[in-house]
């Protein structure tokens, strides 16, 4: 079998939140394959910790889709901070065509379109993918886990921080399924009477209340808040009323284009003109919603940005759902100066915004402590597998109701001609459901 089959085989997907079905990148052709260990959303460090515990197997991960795309050059962007991982990767890297590249400690640093110019110095088109210069951009632990794949091991284990109101901030190694409830009591539980729970980073995650909330390919990490931190309850707040306070209160300062990612890099994204399209309906919303369409969702525009609290990322969001619902595709001017040719502003490294300083603004400096990686094995009596945990369409059952399943089997295949993943058993047990999602109940034996 070729990697790309073997990686198919075993379910691999983007792990650093994306979903995207890793097979799909093996059997392309690029010259670079950058693997993205920037780790930029506060408060997270599975990826440090990964790469400082595993440098090895990212490595010949790396190696692996390198090989695969049938590309020269490999790197890896880490943050200087992350000393551990930097000097382990330095030294699994020695003798290979990978290299280590280090990066600067801001936000969103993991942002592709970010990553790729800052590891290569290439630009990729407006509205485009990395793969349009010659890049395939693989997360840390995707790597890791083509390794595996190689080797015939299929993922049905995460690597999540959980960090915030709880005893002990940590990074684990937990079966796809587990509960985040189960993820918060294995780090000693909260330590607020009533806390929220943000999946997936205080910047692009969401909110939960349900501790019943499963762990997907996914997730990357919990952040454990007080119920009524302000964080909490801007991104609680119901989406009408966000628009309608934008609406009436944006006073046009700029301030979220200024600082927005994307259009530092020279794309024609600007918030402050998609908060206009607040005031219009039909055509003129139209016109200004284009200005969103290019948007990366990093969330700097709303929760850091803008002076007022408002909520451009959330304006932008709206432009991108009704401009999908109508049809409507970008113009083609791709850039702030009206052509296609992409330019970074001026300022571009003068206007990056530290992590440390995004921390403070964001209220959560006495959270910012270090996620060790537990040396613990968590067997979970019962877990749930949803049917989609990537992109494309659902994957489909192969098994039934009464059927047990030993950990690794697989559960639910790809539809014939369909872009997807496969499913595999994270623990030993009967299967008790599989709509939706497939549920698997452990024998008493063997939990702990």
């Amino acid at each position: 079998m070729s990697s790309a089959d073997l990686i198919r085989a075993a379910g691999v997907v983007g792990a650093g939140g994306a979903g995207f079905p890793a097979h799909v990148k093996a059997a392309s052709r690029a010259e670079i394959v950058v693997a993205n260990g920037a780790e930029c959303e506060p408060l997270m460090h599975k990826d440090a910790e990964l790469m400082a515990h595993h440098a090895d197997r990212v490595v010949a991960g790396l190696l692996a889709a390198m090989e695969s795309c049938g590309a020269r050059e490999g790197i890896i962007g880490v943050k200087a901070k992350h000393a551990a991982a930097v000097a382990k990767l330095t030294q699994a890297t020695a003798g290979t065509p990978a290299r280590v590249h280090i990066l600067g400690d801001f936000y969103p640093t993991g942002d592709e379109f970010v990553l790729v110019y800052e590891t290569t110095g290439r630009l990729i088109p407006p509205g485009g993918i990395p793969l349009q210069v010659g890049v395939v951009v693989q997360n840390v632990e995707t790597l890791f886990n083509i390794s595996g794949a190689l080797h015939g091991e299929p993922v049905i284990r995460k690597f999540v921080t959980v960090a915030g109101a709880v005893a002990r901030p940590h990074t684990a190694v937990v079966p796809v399924g587990i509960t985040v409830g189960e993820l918060i009591e294995l780090a000693g539980g909260p330590t607020a009477a009533e806390v929220s729970v943000l999946v997936g980073g205080a910047m692009m995650g969401f909110v939960t209340r349900d501790l019943g909330e499963r762990v997907t390919k996914t997730t990357g990490g919990l952040i454990v808040l007080p119920a009524e931190h302000p964080l909490i309850r801007r991104k609680e707040r119901p989406e009408p009323a966000m628009h309608r306070i934008g609406k009436s209160a944006c006073d046009q300062c700029t301030h979220c284009t200024e600082l927005c990612p994307r259009f530092l890099l020279g794309y024609d994204v600007q918030p402050h003109k998609v908060m206009r399209s607040l005031v219009f309906s039909l055509q003129g919303q139209d016109f200004w919603s284009q200005y969103g369409l290019l948007c990366c969702e990093c969330s700097l525009c709303t929760l850091y940005a803008c002076p007022e609290e408002l909520y451009p990322r959330e304006a932008c969001l709206q432009s991108k759902r009704r401009g999908r619902e109508k049809g409507l595709s970008w113009p083609g001017k791709g850039t702030a100066s009206g052509t296609d040719q992409v330019t970074p502003h001026p300022l571009q490294s003068s206007r990056r915004v530290p992590l440390p300083q995004l921390v403070r603004r964001l209220g959560l400096s006495q959270y910012d402590v270090p996620a060790p990686l537990l040396d613990r094995e968590w067997l979970p009596p019962r877990v749930e597998l949803p049917l989609k945990q990537h992109i494309g369409v659902p994957a489909e059952p192969v098994v039934h109701v009464g059927e047990r399943v030993a950990a690794g089997d697989l559960v639910a295949e790809i539809p014939d001609g369909k872009l997807g993943a496969r499913i595999h058993a994270s623990i030993s047990g009967v299967v008790t459901a599989t709509e939706p999602r497939l549920v698997l109940e452990a024998r008493e034996h063997e939990t702990r």
